[in-house]
């Protein structure tokens, strides 16, 4: 049942929350896990020549998928020696939950295991909530695990 583990980071400790719960899974039923991140694309609003910006905009794009992709990497080799087999992917998305969902219908996900960041009230209904598109609309179990207060003062 739990064989491909999706886990779903945002370059977050509180995203990372959910890493021990994944890789307690993946290593209790030999499974793999799929760290997998969205790049949200970065946008401008330009007037006249809007060429110097349109450079600006790819330069910025590249910067935040390198960045992406070198802390996916420092993800995975943190995990090295955990005895389970791990796999990265990183894609650009302006919608990150579909992003998400989409995904682990296409790679056969058993389970995504993510954590929620906690907000409520005003600022869930304001910036919506990943995690609960993601869990209301899945096709898979999903594991939601509470990040730490401690974790979110680190940020």
């Amino acid at each position: 049942m739990f064989k491909r583990i999706m886990v779903p980071l945002d370059g977050s400790a509180l995203a990372e929350a959910a890493l021990r719960a994944a890789v307690t899974l993946a290593k209790q039923f030999g499974g793999e896990l799929i760290l997998f991140r969205v790049v949200t694309p970065q946008h401008f609003i330009t007037h006249i020549d809007g060429s110097v910006y349109a450079e600006l905009l790819v330069e910025l794009r590249q910067q935040s998928y390198d960045a992406a992709y070198q802390y996916l990497m420092g993800v995975k080799d943190s995990l090295a020696g955990q005895d389970i087999e791990v796999r990265t992917v990183l894609m650009e998305d302006d919608q990150v939950a579909e992003a998400i969902l989409e995904n682990a219908a296409k790679m056969d996900v058993d389970t995504i295991v993510m954590s929620t960041h906690g907000r409520g009230g005003i600022s869930r209904w304001v910036y919506g909530s990943v995690a609960d598109k993601v869990l209301r609309q899945a096709d898979v179990p999903v594991l939601l695990i509470r990040a730490s207060e401690e974790k979110a003062e680190e940020e």
